[in-house]
């Protein structure tokens, strides 16, 4: 008679224990899903957002070690958000600002500024705010899309922001190192702010993405936050551009 043997269970080794997260827009969508995520692999999570109320929601839902309501585009109080942080951290998740799209000549000077400036801009304030702070091996990431890399006359601007960022984030990898920054360029995703965006016309978004998405259903949060969760932890990552977009950038 042969003895049977049953399959020893694996636990799962929280992949994060023991660090620190920052969420910069952490109080919905793909930095809530992020937070939540981190917190299931153990780390601490730090949110901030502009809107007060539901930041303390969002840091209740989720056992954050702390919050901090403020305008990230707001250079004086990135600063005194990062200096009264207690010790180091390990990552920084920025989301925001959302894109910004419209016919060129519709837009003032100012308008194609900001525009072209915003998440470089961002990007690079965080950087420096965040570079005393940030453990050796641990990550700055940053939000793009893939939309913007099809020129059409309704997106304008946004395809020669969305172009600047791929560079941008390589060079700020060489001179962070060995901070690691990397960027997650995401197509559409299923947040609140997307339904913001598009108001009614947001199912039959939906079901136009269902229907031609080789993924066969629309991206979430959770997707996204699932690839910052992993950018975070694999320590080999740094300077690159990662696509979540379910191939919408095939399709159209």
């Amino acid at each position: 008679m042969t003895a049977t043997t049953s399959p020893v269970p694996t636990q799962h080794e929280p992949q994060l224990l023991g660090q620190t997260v920052v969420l910069i827009g952490g109080s919905a969508g793909i930095g809530l899903e992020a937070a939540r995520l981190a917190r299931a692999e153990g780390a601490e999570v730090v949110l901030t957002a502009r809107n007060p109320e539901r930041l303390k929601q969002a840091a209740d839902e989720v056992g954050a070690r702390s919050t901090a309501a403020f305008d990230a585009t707001d250079a004086a109080a990135l600063k005194r958000f990062f200096a009264g942080l207690p010790g180091a951290i390990d990552h920084v998740l920025v989301t925001g600002p959302g894109p910004r799209y419209g016919p060129l000549l519709e837009m003032d000077a100012a308008e194609v500024r900001e525009v072209l400036s915003d998440h470089v801009v961002l990007g690079l304030e965080i950087a420096k705010n965040a570079v005393g702070k940030l453990r050796p091996g641990g990550t700055l990431l940053l939000m793009g899309g893939t939309g913007g890399r099809r020129i059409t006359r309704g997106l304008g601007i946004a395809s020669a922001a969305t172009a600047a960022l791929p560079p941008f984030v390589a060079a700020l990898a060489l001179e962070l190192a060995p901070v690691r920054v990397n960027l997650i360029a995401a197509g559409f995703v299923d947040t609140p702010l997307s339904a913001a965006l598009l108001g009614d016309d947001l199912e039959a978004r939906r079901e136009e993405l269902r229907a031609t998405l080789p993924i066969g259903r629309v991206v979430g949060p959770a997707d996204v936050a699932a690839l910052a969760v992993h950018i975070m932890t694999n320590t080999a990552l740094t300077g690159a551009t990662y696509d979540i977009d379910g191939g919408q950038q095939f399709v159209g």
